[in-house]
């Protein structure tokens, strides 16, 4: 009787994943694998790769010390086959493989690659669903059925009331499904959050860092400052610290942000949750918890609860709802290319070089960041949506397709025209001055709307409603902003127009913004 070859992805690092929990244990392969197709397809940032080869090898020996068989491919590996397929061609040709086993990925390429794996290599190949998810994908093609347009909100309130949770008599706890009113403070100067959970880089995590280095150099990111955790215990600790310190103020401040600090009062689990470190379901636990024993307010364990089964799970499956479109997807038909400064942080702007800093130096910024001064930036200057999707994709430690598309695509840029967001999320500067310190140290003046030394977001978010007028007029949430503009002198929207292009002129020719 020949073995079951059983490959665990590097975003699949769960142990209760019936592709370990089925294996036996003295017959049975775990195949893991660092290759070169799934690490360069985009150029990773440094931080990411560093992040996930460590985890996938402090994984790789907890399984091996469980009495598992683990094959291990290390990147600099001199038979490294370059890619997941080879790998497995490579164990099937030197050993007695009866079938293979594999959670389905959760990238649409990657999927598409593996449904054919079966009459490439000859073996049977199982494709297991992944049951990290609260709902599966049938369940969300279940509910998308018929509808013109698909919001969050719906879909959060059906997972509210299938799992219970923060539900009360058949109820949402408190009488609201949400406080997003009560979400939305800036944060005075006087508040200091928790530092964030570091740890200290252990010796295969040394050794990763070196190989970052010496392979992915030319990759964007820093990798000095590595203190992600990098096993389940890690992960743990970062979860039940956010509990304890960081929940009970999450809520009020979760849009705010502040000069020179990226972590505030945020989760920082993502990283470990897109991996399988965690899972949704523990998480969710803790915080529900924390709320039942008065350890912290509803609104922010409400906030951060909706951000996982509400928000995660709806992204998943939109992502797999739409693909491949949302690949493709340029409702403003955006062509600009994506400028220098995304890469290096050089600009006046001081929001969006706190923003890029943060996340070169971090492979991280938190919601906000990401959504209302990158995004906002990106949209308003009508960049390329292959070019944006593909930088978050590149930049951020807890970002895989499934994640970043949909809300890259639908969120910040409204590529897809409406089917995930129901109005563009578009903004001048006074929200970002309103949010956070960013304008205080910043080469333009965000009080000045139009002329030389005016904040680019002014100017830049009328002229795109100008510009685009046939497709956001008839958007009803769209209505109070084109009452706004309609009441503006058109002198005051030729300057707007007028600065716009000269700002894009600039963009495009890579000038100093």
């Amino acid at each position: 009787m020949g073995c079951t070859l059983r490959l665990i992805l590097g975003d699949q690092l769960t142990a209760t994943l019936p592709v370990i929990t089925d294996a036996v244990k003295t017959r049975d392969i775990l195949l893991m694998a660092e290759v070169k197709e799934e690490a360069t397809y985009v150029k990773h940032h440094k931080k990411k790769i560093a992040f996930l080869f460590s985890a996938m090898r402090h994984f790789a020996e907890e399984l091996k010390d469980d009495g598992f068989k683990v094959n291990y491919r290390k990147y600099d590996d001199p038979d490294n086959q370059g890619s997941l397929l080879n790998e497995v061609k490579a164990l099937v040709s030197t050993h007695d493989v009866d079938n293979i086993v594999v959670t389905e990925p959760g990238e649409y390429r990657l999927l598409k690659s593996m449904q054919q794996w079966e009459s490439q290599l000859g073996v049977p190949v199982d494709l297991l669903p992944d049951e990290r998810f609260y709902a599966s994908k049938a369940r969300f093609a279940e509910w998308a059925e018929g509808r013109k347009t698909l919001r969050m909100e719906f879909w959060y309130r059906e997972m509210r009331k299938e799992t219970g949770i923060l539900m009360e008599n058949g109820a949402p706890a408190g009488g609201d499904w949400n406080y997003d009113a009560k979400n939305r403070e800036s944060m005075p100067a006087s508040v200091t959050p928790p530092p964030p959970v570091k740890f200290e880089p252990d010796e295969i995590t040394r050794d990763v860092i070196s190989l970052v280095e010496k392979e992915f150099g030319d990759h964007f990111g820093e990798l000095d400052d590595f203190h992600y955790a990098i096993d389940r215990a890690g992960a743990l600790e970062v979860l039940n610290r956010f509990i304890d310190e960081r929940l009970p103020d999450f809520g009020r401040y979760q849009d705010a942000m502040r000069h020179n600090m990226p972590w505030l009062f945020h989760s920082h689990l993502s990283f470990y949750i897109n991996c399988g470190l965690l899972s949704p379901r523990e998480v969710v636990q803790q915080a529900e918890a924390a709320w039942h024993a008065g350890e912290a307010p509803l609104n922010s364990v409400e906030g951060f609860i909706r951000q996982i089964i509400g928000w995660r799970e709806f992204v998943r499956g939109f992502y797999w709802h739409y693909m491949p479109g949302l690949q493709t997807d340029n409702y403003f038909n955006a062509k600009r290319t994506l400028p220098d400064f995304f890469w290096d942080g050089y600009t006046n702007m001081n929001c969006l070089r706190q923003c890029i800093t943060d996340t070169k130096k971090h492979a991280y910024a938190h919601h906000i960041q990401r959504l209302m001064v990158l995004g906002n930036f990106s949209l308003l200057c009508e960049l390329s949506p292959a070019e944006v999707q593909e930088w978050y994709l590149l930049v951020y430690a807890d970002a895989y397709e499934w994640v970043e598309l949909p809300n890259v695509s639908g969120m910040i840029l409204f590529a897809d025209g409406g089917n995930l967001a129901s109005k563009p999320y578009v903004a001048s500067g006074s929200y970002i001055n309103k949010m956070s310190d960013y304008c205080k140290h910043c080469g333009y003046s965000v009080s000045k709307k139009s002329g030389e030394g005016a904040c680019p977001f002014n100017y830049l978010y009328w002229r795109f409603l100008d510009a685009h007028q046939d497709k956001l007029r008839k958007n009803p949430r769209m209505a109070l902003v084109y009452k706004s503009y309609d009441r503006m002198a058109e002198e005051k929207i030729a300057a707007m127009r007028e600065d716009g292009q000269r700002f894009l002129t600039k963009l495009s020719k890579n000038e100093e913004v």
